[in-house]
Formats: structure tokens, sequence, C-alpha cells
């Protein structure tokens, strides 16, 4: 089984308490997750002018279907592929700054790992990995350019309690938590972190339907991954750095 995926960058404009100027972040905020649950709690938390890459024209309509006429006034659709870094950079590039990354990557196909083929192993590690590496590394290059950065990565439990017939999946995601460790080890001394949330079982209608409802219950609501995921890009968060830290609902 394997789950779709979509992207989300949000640009976000903010008014400055202290002087009260207008001042503009730019948060790029990837969601590659098949249900949107986190989205519209983002945009309710920040008003945000947002930025959406997408692959597929189909993942468009069906994010214009959940977000509000005033939310998508503030929302551009833009095609982009994340494994290819020549567009990462630039679309990154097209942005006048680059405060906060989230980069929320879902994922996966299941199977005993004698028959898990290379193809397929290769993929997962594309989805959860590598566009993890190329988004992070060209944000963290604007955000040691202005010195300040807020970087927010999404594991999984399967990363720190791998289960069998989820091998490829188990390890990327521990390729991502590593992987945020290190950037927040290089950046220590400057006003950057890099933290990455761990989800169990997302309620989403994608897991309801291949997983059933039975259980549904006790899972993680996305907005309460959202919750975690918009303290550690806020300012508040300056002293939580190579963080790995577990959202598990009631499983």
């Amino acid at each position: 089984m394997v789950l779709n995926n979509y992207k989300c960058a949000i640009l976000k404009v903010k008014l400055s308490a202290q002087t009260h100027e207008r001042q503009t972040r730019f948060a790029h905020r990837w969601y590659w997750w098949p249900g949107v649950g986190c989205a519209p709690t983002v945009l309710a938390q920040d008003p945000a002018t947002v930025t959406i890459p997408y692959r597929n024209p189909k993942d468009v309509e069906r994010l214009k279907s959940i977000f509000s006429p005033s939310e998508l006034a503030r929302i551009q659709f833009l095609a982009a592929n994340l494994n290819n870094e020549a567009e990462v950079e630039n679309l990154i590039n097209q942005m006048v700054q680059v405060d906060v990354l989230i980069h929320l990557v879902g994922g996966f196909s299941m199977g005993k790992t004698y028959e898990y083929s290379l193809e397929n192993w290769k993929r997962d590690f594309d989805i959860n990995l590598n566009t993890t590496f190329l988004v992070c590394k060209h944000s963290l290059k604007r955000m040691l350019q202005q010195g300040y950065g807020r970087i927010v990565t999404v594991g999984s439990r399967g990363a720190v309690e791998p289960v069998g017939e989820l091998a490829a999946y188990c390890a990327s995601k521990a390729g991502v938590v590593a992987f945020t460790k290190a950037i927040a080890d290089e950046t220590k001394g400057t006003n950057i972190t890099a933290n990455v949330v761990l989800p169990s079982v997302i309620d989403t209608p994608a897991n309801r339907a291949s997983m059933g409802t039975e259980n549904a219950h006790q899972w993680v609501k996305p907005e309460s991954i959202a919750q975690v995921i918009c303290f550690l890009a806020s300012e508040a968060a300056k002293d939580i750095r190579g963080a790995a830290i577990p959202v598990y609902g009631n499983i």
C-alpha cells in the first residue's frame, strides 16, 4: 500500500509587537500527507500568505475544498518536484526571506523484507529522506545568511520503534531523525533550531479506509501534531534543539 502525497509551503507575514513595523517572514510548510488536517490549524494560528508546491493538479483541487475562501485568498499554488534539487533551489530562492521550514513527509509501502524490491526501497528513501535533505539544505543556507531560522521535520514512531514489514519506511524515517539532529548540532551557537516530531498512526481518512475505524479514536489527530509543530516553529522554542518529540495519541 502506498499513500498519496502533497506538499505545502507557507509564507507568513506578521506584525512585530515591539516595533509595530510589518515584518515579512517566509515559512515553508511542506505537507506530504494524504490528509490535510494540520494545514487549517497552521493557517488559523498565523495569518500567512501561502505558497503550495504540488505534483498532481488533483491535489490542488482537494486542498481548495478544505480551505475557507479567506484562506484561499492567501494561497498560491506552484508546481514543483521536491526530489529535484534544481527545482527546490529555485523555489526557495524566489523567497525574500526563509524563517521557518516545516517539512512533513508521509509515504510508505508495506512488505516483507525478503520480498521487498530495491525500487520500492529507493522510492521510500526518496519520499521520506531525500526530499528532507534537499529542502533543509537550501532553506538552511538562507537561514544562515540571515542569522535566524526554525526547522521542524516529521519522522515517525517507527523511526525509534521499528516494526516488521515497514523496514524501508522505518529506516528512512530514522534517517530523518538523525539528519535533523545533525543539523541541530551544526547550528549550535546560532539562532537557528532544528527538531523532529514523531507521530504514531495519524487519524486521516486514508488511514481509516485502509486500517478500519475500530481504534481510530486512539490515533493522534492531525491538529494535535500541528499544535506541537507550531510551537517548535515559534520564537518561543529558541532553547529547544535536536529534540525528537513523540506525539503518539493513545496507542
